[in-house]
């Protein structure tokens, strides 16, 4: 699944860091965690995307399972704010410079955004996130992850809801 996949700057990042990381690769036409868990054969509890949201202003990454949906008050609360908003997906991507559906936290250290993992990976030694580019996650560890990004774990997401999803992904 890895063979062909150009070296991101995520990747670079994670090797500047010494944190060991698998790639897998999928079609770029996938556009949400939930189906790039099926294209790379493993479980959307395993697979996070990652929200752009906004807090007094800024912008915030937040990353959850692909089946799950973050609650935005849950979220404000948990960071001791009032309100979040979510980014749409043109506002995220403008941010970000990167498209929806490639998306990661790991290709954007340099925002130098807060970046918040919702307490659900914990229950996985690691999990999939977007490398920074549609068709290309990187597994690696949750306590790797955390470290890197110095990411604030918080509990944040709840379970999706029939067919809804999440803007900015």
């Amino acid at each position: 699944m890895s063979q062909d996949i150009k070296k991101l700057n995520s990747m670079r990042f994670l090797e500047a860091q010494k944190v060991t990381y698998e790639a897998f690769s999928y079609s770029p036409d996938i556009v949400d965690g939930v189906h790039a868990a099926e294209a790379m054969g493993a479980s959307p509890s395993e697979v996070y995307k990652t929200l752009v949201v906004q807090v007094d202003n800024e912008h915030a990454l937040v990353m959850i399972a692909s089946d799950r949906t973050l609650d935005l008050k849950q979220f404000a609360r948990a960071i001791g704010k009032k309100k979040a908003t979510m980014t749409t997906k043109r506002g995220a991507e403008a941010a970000t410079g990167l498209k929806t559906g490639g998306i990661g936290a790991l290709a954007l250290t340099m925002k130098r955004w807060g970046v918040y993992l919702d307490e659900q990976a914990k229950q996985h030694e690691a999990i999939f996130v977007n490398g920074g580019q549609r068709g290309v996650n990187l597994k690696v560890k949750v306590d790797d992850l955390v470290r890197v990004l110095n990411a604030r774990v918080v509990d944040v997401s709840k379970p999706m809801e029939g067919a809804e999803s999440d803007e900015g992904e």
